[in-house]
């Protein structure tokens, strides 16, 4: 017997679907406006979300693309894939988003995201849909609410949530100092099927926390950069191998 779809898991199911409508509209926005395609292609030693090691450390192949119109909107699209498989789609992310000035310093983001992990037995449970709220200030300081439903875990779409601090610092000589803390909801299951009830029972969603410091250097179209990664000690042991490497290098070209 197949249990009754909750209304969490439709609220997941609208959001999914309302991203794929921004996305067919977007050609009629982009058409009334001036448009500009940007791109970045990137190898990295290891793909992580959170804090959580999407793949092992290993090299990591990415690229990304986005559309973005002097209105504010933008729509982008970006897959990543293991060196050593290539072809195999370790993550796949669209998103699309909408900006706005609130005043010369500060600006204002609104988001929608769907993350898919096709070919990624290590993080297909992760599969979801986020929608986001960000304030930025001057391109130095972020901050950012996030609302999460998990498609992946079946019969477990009980909504999650996080915050994320980040802060992009200018230093001499092409160099730049990033920091970033944050805590969400893990995206484990955490939901069980009662038989008594015919119904998925929610339970508390362990809250834990992340963050990264980093060096970067940009030169024109390239950027080198090294993240110290760090999860707090309870979370890593609960992850039980999928808490990120203590280092992660990204080499990246942008055009």
């Amino acid at each position: 017997m197949t249990a009754p779809r909750s209304r969490t898991t439709q609220i997941c199911t609208y959001a999914g679907s309302l991203l794929a409508a921004f996305g067919a509209a977007f050609p009629a926005i982009s058409h009334a406006q001036s448009t500009s395609f940007n791109g970045t292609v990137a190898l990295s030693s290891q793909l992580i979300d959170r804090g959580i090691a999407v793949t092992p450390v290993t090299p990591i192949v990415q690229a990304e693309a986005s559309l973005n119109t002097s209105s504010g909107w933008s729509l982008g699209l970006s897959g990543s894939t293991e060196a050593r498989s290539f072809g195999h789609v370790t993550e796949a992310i669209a998103d699309v988003s909408h900006a706005w000035s609130l005043s010369s310093n500060w600006q204002m983001q609104a988001g929608l995201l769907y993350y898919d992990y096709p070919d990624n037995p290590r993080a297909k449970a992760f599969d979801r849909t986020e929608a986001g709220l960000n304030w930025i200030y001057r391109d130095i300081l972020t901050f950012g609410l996030s609302a999460i439903c998990v498609t992946g875990n079946e019969g477990d779409h009980h909504p999650r949530g996080a915050a994320d601090l980040n802060v992009h610092w200018p230093l001499a000589w092409h160099f730049s100092l990033s920091a970033g803390a944050g805590a969400a909801q893990s995206l484990a299951a955490s939901s069980y099927y009662d038989h008594y009830r015919h119904e998925y029972v929610g339970r508390a969603t362990p809250l834990y926390g992340y963050g990264q410091l980093g060096l970067l250097w940009n030169y024109g179209p390239w950027r080198v950069e090294l993240d110290r990664v760090a999860v707090d000690p309870a979370a890593r042991s609960r992850l039980d191998g999928l808490a990120a490497a203590p280092w992660v290098a990204t080499v990246s070209w942008s055009f």
